[in-house]
């Protein structure tokens, strides 16, 4: 058997005799790690230590197979900088194609789950079309999917059995000359058109009444051809949300940030907060948008704060924080489209292009006021309302139907 330090002397007998070259002994005392001597020749008689005919790079080609039998190179290829952008041209497109199956299966889900509940096509004695788009956004008060506890907590009050009424009306124009978000009072004295009650089955005539109550007798059908009866402007789409989607929507974009200029606290919305800049949560962006009893001007103070509420919530769910984060994204999506109700025309794109239009209010490009009032509480067969601006309410609502600049400023 060959040790690792012998070298082979065939001696004058042509014998191979192992030889023992001088080198040094080592022992191992158990303080140290064994090691060989780097010095003595290797066995085979190879300088590289792998016998004869191998070295670090492997095997040697053969003689007389083509080769010199010197030693091989390694058969891996270098790696050039081609090949790097190639292999990353190939993980880009990878990752475009899955955003794209993600974003594609998204779009369909999300198409689903919407809820178009409000048959535009049935309304009768519409107005004719003008220039730009009319969003009608509805918030009411439905508070179904709320439990027991949620509705104490929330300060609304009543139980999820109850029915939906109005609770804020805004009429958003976009057109050449950019967004308009215009709030509609819910007690607005109002004519309410000829109509037949789902409920009964009963016709009637046209009357004065609450802007809200429209709602109450007739659902969005009838709220729709009130709004149109008494502005002019034709209603191309419209979306509505209850008190629990509300919640859950600005939960799960991360909360909403609102500055106030000074201390508010309601007993019955149950907001409470100092003065300054605070990030609401779904509770107390609820009670945000609700209270009015703390404002000085009520339901025109309540308003200003849902308009300005809403373009800050619409600004928050693109932003990338949102956008691009599945885990604020769909929760935002779901919690939306869960008790979002729209018309059966209004498609994701059209949806997209009203959030669009809202959030560059807050950038800009566009007016937030209330319809003109002359008064704010008016005595009525049905208590208190709010009586319009008849001569400056007419000449923003033509500018609205025509597509031309609002020249309507509110005085605050």
């Amino acid at each position: 058997m060959r040790t690792p330090n012998a070298s082979l002397n065939t001696g004058s007998t042509g014998v191979f005799i192992p030889h023992q070259r001088d080198t040094p002994t080592h022992t191992y005392d158990g303080s140290t790690l064994p090691f060989f001597d780097a010095s003595a020749r290797p066995y085979g008689g190879s300088e590289s230590g792998y016998g004869p005919g191998f070295s670090a790079d492997g095997p040697a080609r053969p003689a007389g197979f083509g080769g010199s039998g010197g030693t091989r190179r390694s058969s891996r290829p270098l790696r050039t900088p081609r090949s790097r952008a190639r292999r990353i041209m190939r993980a880009v497109i990878l990752l475009v194609c899955l955003l794209l199956v993600t974003a594609g299966s998204t779009y369909l889900w999300a198409d689903v789950e919407l809820n178009r509940d409000v048959d535009l096509g049935k309304i009768t004695d519409r107005v004719p079309h003008g220039k730009g788009t009319n969003y009608l956004i509805v918030g009411s008060d439905s508070r179904a999917g709320l439990s027991a506890e949620a509705i104490k907590d929330l300060h609304t009050g009543g139980s999820a059995a109850d029915g939906r009424r109005t609770d804020s009306m805004i009429l958003l124009h976009t057109g050449a000359h950019g967004t308009t978000m215009m709030s509609l009072p819910r007690d607005s004295w109002v004519t309410i058109p000829a109509h037949i009650r789902p409920q009964t089955g009963m016709h009637y005539r046209p009357a004065k009444n609450k802007l809200n109550a429209a709602f109450s007798f007739g659902g969005p059908e009838l709220l729709i051809r009130t709004i149109e009866h008494n502005t002019g402007l034709r209603i191309d789409h419209y979306a509505e949300i209850g008190f629990a989607g509300f919640v859950n929507i600005v939960n799960a974009v991360g909360g909403v940030d609102m500055c106030v200029d000074r201390n508010i606290k309601d007993e019955k919305s149950g907001l409470n907060l100092t003065k300054g800049c605070h990030n609401l949560d779904g509770r107390n962006a609820l009670a945000f948008v609700r209270q009015r009893h703390q404002e000085a001007e009520g339901d025109l103070g309540r308003s200003r704060n849902q308009q300005k509420f809403l373009a800050a919530l619409a600004r928050k769910a693109v932003t990338p924080g949102v956008a691009l984060d599945p885990s604020k994204l769909y929760p935002a999506a779901s919690a939306g489209l869960d008790t979002l109700i729209v018309d059966k025309g209004m498609s994701l794109s059209t949806l997209a292009s009203l959030f669009q239009a809202m959030r560059s209010v807050t950038a800009g490009h566009g007016k937030q006021i209330n319809v003109p009032v002359s008064s704010l509480g008016i005595r009525t067969s049905k208590g208190e309302a709010v009586k319009w601006d008849d001569a400056h309410a007419k000449k923003l609502f033509a500018e609205l139907r025509d597509d031309r600049p609002v020249t309507f400023a509110e005085k605050k």
